[in-house]
């Protein structure tokens, strides 16, 4: 028999349910004490600022671009082609412009620069960027092409394009990087960020990488702003390219300085190596062996390699060093 009475306490509500609220108020207090205080962090101005949801769907609207039929579900075929282009190109140039707008306004104020010319300027670098869509597609069809010739796994172009984190990470990388060419604010590191989130796979939009570059497997890869990549190039999982370390105060006056290495053309480097230094350069046509780590040049056509450590063996069974 069930007790009628039962849970009918339950349905009363606490009687210091009042106080805990009115506890509230004091908290409210203090986030605002703090957030005026000027010892942390917050954004309050009388505008919003890019959106990383937005930022996310301009990728995704870009790729649509960039490769045609891949990332959409309405049909293409060379009658609606050209229409199908031209609907997305509009709706990219404007989700891109009304955020282009919103980070160079919030530089503005944020610096206080006296510029009066916000949306225009957005609105350009969002031309401009789509602009350099046809050129971008030719860029990035080298480095599907050396992901087919530098992977026996890659058994198609479409698996290549849908699947292989690598190609997401370096589509991405490229998008910023004309953007942070544009010198848009905010959004190229955003939109890395997002591929280095999803993939493990950290390429500084202000990198510069050449045509045909190959990314296999690829998580825990490095790459820093003042990188320099050449063509051919093939790096694995776990290889950073970076800079030596800094002394506490010197991230000012060497924020445009060269700190990160150069990789000349059709250099290989496996996984674990670690290259660092502004001065660094990899000369053409080598190869860096896996957990290598280098602070100096080396001349083209030289192959770097750890030295090997023989096995140990204890209680019948083999084991490493």
């Amino acid at each position: 028999m069930v007790d009628r009475h039962v849970g009918e306490h339950c349905q009363n509500p606490p009687q210091s349910r009042d106080r805990r609220r009115r506890d509230l108020h004091k908290v409210v207090n203090q986030l605002t004490k703090t957030c005026l205080s000027g010892e942390c962090f917050e954004h309050l101005a009388p505008q919003p600022i890019p959106l990383r949801d937005e930022t996310i769907k301009i990728i995704k609207q870009a790729r649509k671009l960039l490769f045609p039929g891949y990332f959409t579900q309405t049909r293409i075929d060379p009658v609606n082609l050209k229409y199908y282009l031209g609907q997305e190109l509009s709706d990219l140039h404007e989700m891109l412009g009304n955020q282009i707008i919103l980070a160079i306004r919030h530089d503005c104020l944020r610096y206080h620069d006296n510029c009066m010319n916000c949306e225009e300027r957005g609105l350009d670098a969002a031309s401009d960027f789509v602009k350099q869509l046809p050129e971008l597609r030719q860029v990035l069809a080298t480095d599907v092409r050396a992901a087919l010739e530098g992977d026996p796994a890659a058994k198609s172009v479409d698996q290549v394009i849908f699947s292989y984190p690598g190609l997401f990470a370096i589509s991405i990388y490229r998008m910023a990087h004309q953007l942070h060419h544009l010198e848009v604010p905010l959004l190229p590191r955003m939109m890395t960020e997002y591929a280095h989130n999803l993939t493990g796979i950290d390429i500084n939009p202000g990198a510069h990488i050449d045509e045909s570059f190959f990314i296999d497997h690829g998580t825990g890869i490095v790459i820093g702003e003042t990188t320099r990549i050449g063509r051919h190039v093939r790096i694995y999982q776990g290889v950073t390219l970076g800079a030596l370390s800094l002394p506490r105060d010197a991230g000012e006056s060497l924020r445009n300085t060269k700190r990160h290495p150069t990789i000349e053309d059709d250099v290989i480097i496996y996984a674990g190596a670690t290259i660092l230094g502004g001065d660094t350069v990899i000369g053409a046509r080598s190869v860096i062996g896996g957990n290598v780590w280098l602070t100096s040049s080396i001349p083209p056509d030289t192959k770097v390699l750890q030295k090997p450590h023989p096995p140990v063996y204890s209680g019948g069974k083999k084991e490493e060093a």
